[in-house]
């Protein structure tokens, strides 16, 4: 095997492998960090919190209500109890009275308002959190899939290693070594083939001794241009 066919053999095999990286790794964030989600529950975590302050601001609004109910009776027990006697004291029980029923309709109004806001939070809550288990259902299937081409990557990637280590053991050290290193400076892309008298990844024209060293079986050759390394079959 000549040495620019086993490289073209190992970055074929290198090709395949940097693509199963690529998709496990945008698989695994999709399936780690999925925006609509994460967007979901935060909805939900900020329509609970929303709820239970206005759950709160009612129970607090019903008992200043409850609370003005009792000072009202207590007032009009004094006020028709019989044992106030005094016009004057009798004239300020009474306007004490007024004065506290007037207030009760205004908490009442308070209450009513708070009321009216509880419901429509809960509203907004089992709004939030039928959508998000809508969206964990969709993921499910979605995720499901999206597992099983994950297990069937990370087994081609398997069977890619093992391509690579017997392609690897027909090719010296050295040419390794440079092939490495190409792969480092070219984004990945070591070996290029040729078409029509040119470098397949840069489109440069080569000579016919170039293009004779291309195919030959000891030495390497590179692209002038692109610095590659060259294969012609």
């Amino acid at each position: 095997m000549s040495a620019s066919l086993g490289l073209y053999r190992l970055q074929q095999v290198d090709s395949q492998v940097d693509q199963i990286q690529a998709r496990l790794k945008t698989i695994r964030e999709t399936l780690e960090n999925d925006l609509e989600l994460v967007a979901a529950t935060q909805a939900l975590a900020a329509a609970e919190k929303k709820h239970k302050e206005s759950e709160r601001s009612l129970k607090e609004s019903e008992a200043e209500v409850e609370k003005q109910r009792l000072k009202i009776e207590q007032t009009e027990a004094s006020l028709y109890g019989g044992q106030v006697h005094n016009p004057k004291e009798l004239q300020d029980l009474q306007k004490d009275a007024a004065s506290l029923k007037r207030h009760l309709g205004t908490l009442e109004e308070r209450e009513l308002e708070a009321m009216v806001n509880a419901e429509g939070t809960e509203k907004e809550l089992q709004t939030a959190r039928e959508k998000l288990e809508s969206i964990k259902s969709n993921l499910s299937e979605q995720n499901r899939d999206l597992t099983q081409e994950s297990e069937a990557l990370k087994k081609d990637y398997e069977r890619l290693q093992s391509e690579r280590n017997a392609v690897i053991g027909d090719i010296t050290e050295h040419a390794i070594n440079v092939y490495d290193q190409l792969r480092k400076q070219k984004r990945g892309l070591a070996v290029t083939t040729l078409s029509d008298d040119s470098c397949d990844s840069c489109g440069s024209r080569l000579t016919a001794s170039l293009q004779q060293n291309a195919r030959s079986a000891i030495q390497l050759c590179n692209c002038p241009a692109c610095g590659r390394i060259l294969y012609a079959n």
